[in-house]
């Protein structure tokens, strides 16, 4: 069963900075799409930013400048580095893995983790 796994959320005061990780298997890490979502309460989940396996970025106009998706194939983790945060961070993160377009095949998520920017 593929399992994504999520860690780095928790409390953080506004200005602050956290990083959240996101652990894949080889098969799905090598392959998809790697993405972060969020959910505030009473809200849609939206997109945070994107990463393909060649590197290309993708970040929603609300955290361009303040938030860096990145790669590391070695340990098969994508991370997002928030910093500057503001209490309209605060939401329910998810981990995502998007398949390629040409590919027949489901988006497998994280559990979620929680991040709340409060003082």
């Amino acid at each position: 069963q593929v399992q994504l796994v999520e860690s780095g959320g928790g409390l953080v005061q506004p200005g602050g900075s956290l990083r959240l990780s996101c652990a894949a298997p080889s098969s799905i890490f090598n392959v998809y799409v790697m993405g972060w979502y969020r959910q505030a309460p009473g809200n849609q989940r939206e997109l945070v930013a994107t990463i393909s396996v060649g590197g290309s970025r993708n970040y929603a106009g609300s955290v361009k400048g303040r938030f860096t998706i990145s790669r590391d194939a070695t340990n098969r983790t994508v991370y997002l580095q928030m910093n500057s945060l503001s209490p309209e961070d605060t939401a329910v993160y998810y981990c995502k893995a998007e398949p390629p377009s040409t590919f027949w095949s489901s988006s497998y998520w994280g559990q979620g983790t929680q991040v709340t920017v409060s003082s």
